[in-house]
């Protein structure tokens, strides 16, 4: 088997598990599976809001569930462990089938579709979409959306951090379908800057000097500088004699 035949085959597998557990367990709040490899098997974590439903009354409906994922998806030696969902809102197997559960029971859609919106929005959520497709006014098919917040589309935070998720309801005009997409609050983007503030300094009280300033040092004058004799001299010499002046 090639290598890109054996990555499909197992994305096949692992999207029939997903929608048989969500059958199975509609009731105990079914959030998503996650499937690993271990040398003893593969090990099967089951998120719920309700963890004692999947368990059954001592441990008979995880056993079916184990019996059921070996003989029907060929699961070799499956170790089922169940997770319990802290925050509801952050996952989107969760919304989804609240916003299915709530168009069943005749909710209109646009009010379902915000009721679902600002719990998650409310909840932290950095942003999320609703979508739901269908006949929903006409015989014609289209489709609303609910959009709030900011997350990208595409690239590698969409596909690392997104949470997606599907769900269906059979009403009496058709098949109604359900797609949500939430970006939790943790989410990493590669571009986004943080501003780190510098700490506060403390607060510096300045106590005004109360000392008079000190007086500045009297300047004594300076003495007259004395004629050099050498001057004096030379001026007596450039005189003229009284001999000289008589002639």
């Amino acid at each position: 088997m090639s290598i890109v035949k054996r990555f499909i085959t197992e994305s096949i597998k692992r999207t029939e598990i997903d929608e048989f557990l969500q059958k199975k367990l509609e009731r105990a709040g079914y959030g998503g599976v996650n499937l690993s490899k271990t040398p003893l098997g593969t090990h099967v974590v089951i998120y719920a809001m309700r963890p004692g439903l999947v368990i059954g009354r001592g441990g008979e409906t995880i056993k079916e569930l184990a019996s059921a994922l070996e003989r029907n998806f060929k699961v070799s030696n499956p170790q089922i462990s169940v997770s319990e969902i802290e925050v509801p809102e952050f996952n989107a197997h969760v919304v989804a089938n609240r916003v299915a559960s709530a168009l069943e029971r005749g909710v209109h859609f646009r009010r379902a579709g915000f009721w679902a919106l600002n719990q998650v929005m409310e909840a932290g959520a950095l942003g999320a979409e609703i979508v739901i497709s269908g006949k929903l006014t006409t015989e014609r098919a289209r489709f609303e959306k609910f959009k709030a917040g900011h997350f990208p589309i595409v690239g590698e935070p969409a596909l690392r951090a997104m949470k997606t998720a599907e769900a269906h309801v059979q009403l009496k005009p058709g098949i109604i379908g359900v797609r949500v997409k939430i970006m939790p609050p943790d989410a990493y983007f590669p571009d986004k800057v943080t501003i780190i503030e510098p700490a506060p300094e403390e607060a510096q009280i300045t106590v005004p000097q109360t000392q008079a300033p000190p007086t500045p040092a009297p300047v004594e004058p300076e003495a007259e500088a004395e004629p050099e004799p050498e001057v004096q001299a030379k001026e007596v010499a450039d005189e003229p004699k009284p001999e000289e002046t008589k002639q």
